[in-house]
């Protein structure tokens, strides 16, 4: 369930109250009945790992192997071929 908060306006007290998303919100406070607000916090949802956004689309350079974009093969120099 998801955390929400609120600011009353008398107190200026803020509260964390854990809520069902069908739940009504919080009008006055438990504290001193005052009427609260609910604030917009930040989300602690972050995705990581493959698949994702930003580590798969998100490239510098327009490139999607992190290099000026052209493909460079090294062979050794002292390679003979059999004739």
């Amino acid at each position: 369930m998801p955390i929400y908060e609120y600011e009353c306006a008398k107190c200026n007290k803020i509260h964390e109250v854990i809520q069902k998303f069908s739940d009504e919100p919080i009008k006055n406070c438990p504290i001193c009945g005052g009427e609260v607000r609910k604030l917009i916090s930040q989300s602690s949802f972050i995705l990581k790992g493959n698949g994702w956004y930003v580590t798969d689309y998100a490239r510098k350079n327009g490139s999607n192997n992190g290099s000026n974009g052209k493909k460079t093969e090294s062979k050794p120099a002292d390679i003979k071929q059999k004739v």
